[in-house]
């Protein structure tokens, strides 16, 4: 008897502590609630994110416009001493920036490099053999923080805090000073970057510069006396103009990718919030419904 009594006491003790399903219903739709509000504050900020990316293209894309006409000088002294050789002993420089949030933009330069790097039939640079210990130049810490996992002891030099706003030709003459003074040799310099092919479409490129002895070797330069200073002036020069013309370009590919990435952020958004909203209103119905039936079922008793 009392061992009956015993089982009874244990048996009917969960079910004094177990929860009504009203408090279980309550608690849940105040989860659905408080996450909804955080998704409404995250579209606000991917929508403010959007309009900022809108108002900063136009300007990016007239600082493109006009780093390609720096690029295209560029492209007519290397054709005139297109007849030069230009050695295996390459120099990457691999533009990216110090920002996410802008989709694929950074790694898309990362992946450029290793295919260089492993001579891959997709190489952006086809045709040219790769040395595995060739040196690694990058602008941005996160392609520095892709490629350090990957290439690890090929890092000479890398530059942070350019492409906050739009990047200057003093920039880039900066980068190719200190480029010039880091005593690494090289035959040809490959800067790998971003190419702006719509608002809403990039891919990776690369663009090589000639050193100073490929320029001095050249048929055509050979024309002319000149001096030893003014061959090593003009290879500065011509890498200066490459990096601008790749840093604004890379520059307008980021504003645009964190634009669209931004304006798909804010759709993903309305539709959570459209699916939250649905399943709060339904449990809010739920519960409703159920302490309407309470009522009518204690006052049928009475």
């Amino acid at each position: 008897m009392f061992a009956r009594r015993t089982v009874a006491r244990v048996v009917a003790q969960p079910s004094l502590l177990a929860a009504p399903s009203n408090a279980r219903n309550m608690a849940t739709l105040r989860e659905i609630e408080l996450r909804l509000k955080s998704v409404r504050n995250i579209e606000k900020i991917t929508k403010s994110m959007k309009m900022i990316a809108s108002t900063k293209l136009a300007k990016a894309q007239r600082a493109m416009q006009a780093g390609k006409l720096y690029g295209a000088a560029n492209a007519e002294v290397f054709e005139t001493a297109k007849e030069g050789a230009t050695g295996s002993q390459k120099l990457f420089i691999v533009i990216s920036s110090d920002k996410g949030l802008c989709g694929g933009i950074h790694s898309s330069v990362t992946k450029a490099t290793r295919r260089a790097f492993n001579n891959a039939p997709d190489s952006p640079i086809p045709g040219a053999s790769v040395e595995p210990d060739s040196t690694v130049m990058v602008v941005g810490d996160k392609s520095k923080a892709q490629l350090s996992r990957v290439l690890p002891n090929n890092f000479k030099l890398t530059f942070n805090q350019i492409g906050r706003d739009v990047p200057t030709f003093a920039d880039a003459a900066g980068v190719a000073d200190l480029v010039v003074k880091s005593g690494v040799q090289y035959d040809s310099i490959v800067i790998i970057y971003n190419k702006f092919v719509s608002a809403i479409s990039y891919e990776a490129a690369a663009m090589e510069v000639k050193g100073e002895k490929a320029l001095k070797e050249s048929e055509g330069f050979k024309k002319y006396e000149m001096e030893d200073d003014f061959t090593k002036d003009l290879a500065e020069f011509s890498l200066a103009n490459a990096l601008f013309a790749a840093l604004t370009e890379s520059h307008a590919c980021e504003i645009s990718a964190r634009r669209n990435a931004m304006d798909n952020a804010s759709k993903n958004a309305g539709d959570m919030i459209g699916s939250l909203t649905m399943q709060y209103n339904r449990g809010r119905q739920a519960a409703i419904t159920n302490e309407l039936v309470d009522i009518i079922t204690g006052a049928s008793a009475l």
